[in-house]
């Protein structure tokens, strides 16, 4: 895989260590990183339109500010990372850890998710609406004042999620994980379509029995 810088350079950087970087505020543009160890890297008001990260490990790495439109994110983990007010347009992340990572007030455009682990992660207001997600965590996850309207979700998890003003109307939650759901909090619902199975966990509180 080849990335080019707007000098016409080729720069991919495969197995480095940029361990607490200062790399803030640098222009790359179409960077490919292939395995690196990004762990407290400093990305802060970078430039990294169409960048690639493939099997990267970078926890605590701090992206706040950057330009990250149609970066693609693979097989990495950003543990705890900052995406804080981040451009994220038509941004991907795929096959990716990223518990606790912090996305508020992040400008979002075709932001995406997939196969990915969100747990704890701060999501606050991001729109999901009229989206397919696939097999993604948001246990814990800070959901607040999400979008998920007319959403589908498949093998994904709001297990424990704060769910504080989402708006879920028309979406299609029979492929979601929604343990420690109480049944007054099953108002948040209000509109989506669940399960036999998940209507009979909210109704076991009340004794009743769903057949």
């Amino acid at each position: 895989m080849r990335a080019w810088s707007r000098d016409g350079l080729a720069v991919t950087l495969k197995n480095c260590t940029l361990d607490g970087a200062d790399l803030a505020s640098l222009d790359m543009p179409g960077w490919s990183f292939e395995d690196c160890r990004l762990a407290s890297t400093d990305f802060r008001s970078a430039g990294l339109e169409g960048a690639r990260f493939t099997g990267c490990r970078g926890a605590n790495a701090d992206f706040a500010g950057a330009d990250l439109t149609d970066a693609i994110f693979s097989g990495c983990d950003f543990n705890n990372a900052s995406f804080v007010e981040a451009k994220a347009n038509d941004t991907r992340f795929e096959g990716c850890k990223l518990t606790g990572a912090d996305f508020s007030r992040i400008r979002q455009l075709g932001l995406s998710f997939r196969e990915t682990l969100l747990s704890a992660a701060r999501l606050r207001g991001l729109s999901f609406n009229n989206e397919r997600l696939e097999k993604l965590d948001f246990g814990m996850a800070d959901l607040t004042g999400c979008d998920f309207r007319k959403a589908v979700f498949s093998g994904c998890s709001l297990r424990d999620a704060g769910l504080v003003d989402a708006r879920f109307d028309g979406a299609d939650l029979r492929g979601a994980d929604l343990g420690g759901l109480r049944l007054i909090d099953a108002k948040k619902f209000k509109g989506a379509t669940i399960s036999k199975d998940q209507a009979g966990l909210l109704l076991a509180e009340l004794g009743l029995k769903v057949r």
